[in-house]
């Protein structure tokens, strides 16, 4: 496999990741802060948007199982199809309408569209990797690419995000250390918005939008020009395609996958609660509104840079020895939590930019493994590559739809107030725990079932050579 081939289909994922670390990041304060909608429909506007992206994920892979192989491939025209339609849900997910009593239903709608579009390209995209290589080095090396240049498409998408929008969550009227023992106005009660700065916040966002966007429509290009789809390289002669609903079920049986799923979808979880309230940590609880962006930025260049260090790691003492990297995060989460100093704040930054990059890594590197564990298990089924792939998906995606929403309710319960200079005792502690004690209780229990994984590099040459002898 080329350089330039992997290069093209690592370009091809970034704009999704691009569009989700903006969403990611930005999302649940935008709907705050911006819209001015409640924190319980926040709440609801984030899990039925993940939860209908869940949904579309097995739905998906039952329509790609099915369809026929075309000239420029069986997965490329579902990539092609979806890619216009994303970009304009994208675009109107971030508008702010000029009705208020409906905008919690138009935000759950344009969020639906957009996570069930961006699964529509997601599971053929990743489905993908099969179908350029049967070597196991090869796909991992390209997974590596992609990987890489995902978090380089995270690090955009917050970039942009951040650099651009920065303003409108920059509170002139609020001092910069404001006393933490007051019972002022200032404190307790929302400033009213000024209708001119609501305008320019939103015209901030637009701008944002459009331009990732045109994000989009550069990278589908790239790949379709550049990548070219193989017809089922692990197929035998008398190889037959297995009903989806058989191989749904044979899938779920799997104990390598349930395992390596059950693990990741609480690790991705816990990453997910990182990502959408550590703007809000930063902007409400720890005093470090003025350099949030810096931090986020901080972040995602530690994840970049870091990936073909872990690449190197998980090739040099195995996958499951490098999941242990995952874990660094809790230890300086807490202190940030504890102790919320600028210096510390960056130094937590820069090592959850190494976890999250072995989080991205290493469930895309395991699960082809999985998958040729279960060819060569099931040597005569074909088609099962898009199940895998589609419900992996569906159950992370599910688990963490459940920890946005929960997160946010828990901020509506505690008394969330938009537009104030400090929120309240029960808010700031809320956020510490989601920040803090949440993501690691939810690490250490992924990283305990990913002990039991059974799949290890001395299996992994078995099955190799295998499988081999099968072709």
């Amino acid at each position: 496999l080329s350089i330039c081939s992997k290069l093209c289909y690592a370009i091809g994922g970034a704009p999704n990741q691009v569009a989700g670390s903006a969403a990611a990041f930005f999302l649940q304060i935008y709907l705050l802060d911006i819209a001015h909608i409640t924190p319980f429909h926040a709440s609801l506007v984030l899990f039925i948007g993940k939860a209908s992206g869940a949904v579309t994920d097995p739905i998906a892979g039952f329509f790609i199982s099915k369809s026929r192989w075309t000239r420029i491939g069986r997965l490329m025209p579902w990539m092609l199809a979806c890619t216009p339609f994303t970009v304009v849900s994208y675009f109107f997910m971030w508008y702010l309408p000029p009705f208020v009593s409906g905008r919690a239903a138009w935000y759950v709608t344009f969020n639906c569209l957009f996570q069930a579009l961006t699964t529509l390209f997601q599971v053929p995209y990743s489905a993908l990797t099969m179908f350029l290589s049967t070597d196991q080095k090869d796909r991992d090396s390209a997974t590596a690419y992609r990987m890489t240049m995902e978090v380089l498409g995270t690090l955009i998408g917050a970039a942009l995000q951040g650099q651009i929008v920065a303003s409108a969550h920059v509170s002139h009227h609020c001092t910069v250390n404001p006393p933490v023992n007051t019972t002022d106005s200032w404190q307790d009660t929302p400033s009213t918005p000024d209708p001119s700065d609501l305008l320019s916040h939103q015209v901030i966002y637009m701008i944002a939008a459009g331009v990732i966007g045109g994000v989009y429509i550069l990278g589908i290009v790239i790949l379709f020009l550049g990548v070219k789809e193989k017809d089922d390289p692990y197929a035998l002669s008398s190889d037959r395609a297995i009903p989806f609903c058989k191989g749904l079920g044979l899938t779920v049986k799997h104990g390598p996958y349930v395992k390596l799923t059950a693990s990741f979808l609480l690790i991705s979880t816990a990453v997910q609660l990182e990502q959408s309230n550590f703007v809000l940590f930063c902007t409400q609880a720890s005093g470090l509104r003025n350099h949030f962006q810096y931090l986020v930025i901080t972040i995602l260049v530690s994840a970049a840079v870091s990936v073909p260090f872990w690449q190197k790691i998980l090739q040099r003492f195995g996958k499951k020895c490098a999941a242990c990297g995952i874990s660094w995060m809790i230890p300086f989460a807490v202190m940030l939590v504890t102790i919320p100093n600028l210096i510390l704040a960056y130094l937590v930054a820069f090592v959850s930019g190494l976890s999250i990059a072995a989080s991205l890594l290493l469930p895309w590197s395991m699960l082809p493994d999985v998958v040729d564990n279960f060819r060569l298990q099931n040597p005569h089924g074909k088609g099962q590559e898009t199940i895998f792939y589609s419900s992996y998906v569906f159950f992370t995606k599910i688990s963490a739809g459940i920890g946005l929403g929960i997160s946010a309710a828990g901020l509506e319960f505690t008394g969330y107030k938009p537009g104030v200079c400090r929120q309240s005792d029960d808010v700031i502690f809320t956020l510490k725990i989601l920040i803090g004690a949440v993501p690691g209780i939810l690490i250490f229990m992924g990283l305990f079932i990913l002990f039991f994984y059974p799949i290890t590099e001395q299996s992994r040459k078995e099955t190799k050579l295998a499988l081999e002898e099968l072709r």
